[in-house]
């Protein structure tokens, strides 16, 4: 009996093989199984054997203040403590970097623990002066590098002093240590791009379309760091940094630019340009 019918685990294991490209020696699925030991495709997850995206998205966008609900959904599977996120055009952040940046230390501290690969972002945050200082001789000009939207090295280590009033006396000095030392070497805190004003900000403001579609455009509004941003129509948008007349690059990515047409003082469109398409798009509101 045992050679003619195949248990419940060896079916979902043949399955999971089946959708690699692999299967089972011949002799264990000589028989089929009885049907009600096998799954059907309508019971089987969209992108199994992958993590649904919108769980990912969920643990990341959740580590930037929500440790119950990163719990929640990390006890049930540590491997996600490691999510990353692709917000738009190469912005790609990870669950710690996300914690990182907002100066959530016990996120942060949790997803570590948990098995979270952390940056030296999150390093500066913490407030790790001694491997900060090691990174930096070990990789001169290291410190230059930005991290996820644009935020610089030292902009991770002020985030640091978000939870000051819970933490220790030597964690306190630890932080203070690290942002003394990145503001030392006078170019940790990012690139220097071109102020804008809210004044000047107002004449982007708005809804563009590209297409056909209602939906198929971007919306230029103001974001939580008081930035212009781009997102798609009424949706979140990453960060713009000013470099020219009229020109941004997207969240620090440094492939991808926008313009904006002004005609007598009224902006008309805009152009995002990237490795592997440029697209115009009409201001409609």
């Amino acid at each position: 009996m045992k050679n003619e019918t195949v248990n419940r685990r060896t079916a979902v294991k043949a399955y999971s093989l089946g959708m690699l490209g692999l299967s089972l020696p011949s002799i264990t699925m000589a028989h089929p199984p009885k049907t009600d030991s096998w799954f059907s495709s309508a019971e089987i997850p969209e992108h199994f054997p992958n993590i649904a995206p919108e769980i990912i998205s969920e643990v990341v966008g959740s580590s930037h203040f929500d440790l119950d609900k990163v719990k929640t959904l990390v006890d049930k599977r540590p491997e996600l403590s490691r999510s990353v996120w692709e917000w738009r055009f190469g912005d790609f952040e990870s669950a710690i970097g996300a914690a990182s940046h907002v100066g959530r230390r016990d996120i942060a501290q949790y997803l570590m623990k948990m098995g979270a690969r952390p940056t030296l972002f999150t390093f500066a945050m913490l407030g790790h002066y001694q491997v900060i200082q090691a990174a930096v001789e070990a990789t001169p000009g290291i410190q230059e590098v930005a991290g996820p939207h644009g935020i610089s090295l030292l902009d991770h280590a002020y985030a640091g002093e978000r939870m000051k009033n819970s933490m220790t006396a030597s964690e306190i000095e630890q932080l203070e240590q690290t942002i003394a030392y990145l503001k030392n070497l006078g170019n940790a805190g990012g690139p220097t791009y071109i102020e804008v004003s809210p004044e000047e900000q107002r004449k982007y403001l708005g809804n563009y379309l590209y297409g056909a579609s209602e939906n198929e455009g971007f919306t230029i509004s103001v974001n939580m760091r008081k930035l212009l941003s781009l997102g798609p129509i009424g949706g979140f948008g990453g960060g713009l940094y000013k470099i020219g007349d009229n020109q941004f690059t997207y969240n620090g990515t440094p492939s991808v630019t926008l313009s904006f047409d002004i005609q007598e003082d009224i902006v008309k469109s805009l152009t995002l340009a990237e490795p592997d398409i440029t697209i115009t798009a009409k201001k409609v509101s």
